[in-house]
């Protein structure tokens, strides 16, 4: 059966997260960048796991060991994306640069994104359940951007912190559910483009292959060369993520089961709400890895 992989994005990490995960040359690499003895051990300190310099390169790292533990338990994925940062994860595993490469990528892009942040303050307002008409007039707020858009009621907005505590106000208000994130990055927004121009340049010198497997981006559609992948990555990081649009790439290549790599469940309720036809279930979810490819090979 033909499968999508997909990789998580920041906010859900938490001490117990892929339980399955054994220690490798790779978590043992994060713990090193990271300057701790486990990581588990720190996650259970919830303000060092949100710090974007720890979150990005352990989603990354981690995401990847996961991958390559499940891997030769597969056939390859017909297709592939990331979620925000866990876009470094999915191009790594579609074959444009390797893992290390990938972890180097997650500290320069969140060191890029934290110098933005020192300059001009931000943060994200999750909302659901939010009418078009809702998100129109919270948009009237020019300080105020779509970072992430996963369907037509349910959007992430970026921003400085006090125009995000007027917009959740106003969004409540009118019936929508609004979650301030535990990220302080207007992520996905305008104000990032220092950012993305920073790691633009760093992935000009960078030797990149093409995907050898399918690879949808955030920002550029379908990433068929090396070109189009250093746009990509680097556009992804001022510009809004199009999680609707890649759940919908990815449908239209006749996947019959989605499989979600990283911290919590978010994207496989998110591709469970969209295409309820096409089961999605998240690796956090199982007990080992055999269980996973059980679950994926099933007829």
């Amino acid at each position: 059966m033909a499968w999508a992989l997909v990789f998580s994005g920041q906010g859900g990490q938490h001490p117990g997260m892929l339980p399955w995960l054994g220690e490798d040359a790779l978590t043992r690499s994060v713990d090193a960048r990271l300057g701790v003895a486990d990581w588990r051990a720190s996650l259970s300190d919830a303000d060092w796991g949100a710090r974007n310099a720890h979150a990005q390169c352990l989603l990354t790292g981690l995401a990847l060991a996961a991958w390559s533990q499940l891997a030769p338990l597969l056939p390859p994925p017909a297709a592939i994306a990331g979620y925000s940062v866990g876009e470094l994860a999915a191009f790594s595993a579609a074959g444009v640069f390797d893992a290390t490469t990938a972890l180097d990528l997650a500290q320069a892009r969140a060191a890029a994104m934290d110098r933005c942040a020192a300059q001009a303050p931000g943060g994200l307002l999750g909302l659901s359940q939010c009418a078009p008409a809702v998100l129109e007039r919270l948009l009237t707020d020019s300080t105020l951007a779509i970072a992430i858009r996963n369907g037509i009621d349910s959007v992430v907005l970026g921003g400085p912190p006090t125009a995000l505590a007027r917009a959740e106000t106003a969004a409540v208000a009118a019936g929508a559910h609004a979650t301030l994130l535990r990220v302080a990055v207007a992520s996905h927004t305008p104000a990032m483009q220092p950012a993305a121009a920073a790691f633009a340049e760093r992935l000009a010198s960078l030797p990149l292959a093409r995907p050898h497997t399918p690879l949808f981006s955030n920002a550029a559609d379908r990433v068929a060369s090396t070109e189009q992948a250093r746009h990509a990555l680097a556009a992804q990081i001022a510009t809004t993520v199009r999680w609707d649009e890649c759940m919908d790439n990815l449908q239209a290549r006749g996947v019959g089961r989605v499989l979600e790599i990283g911290a919590g469940q978010a994207l496989a309720r998110l591709w469970n709400q969209r295409h309820p036809g096409v089961p999605a279930r998240a690796a956090d979810e199982f007990r080992s890895v055999e269980a996973i490819a059980a679950w994926l090979m099933r007829t």
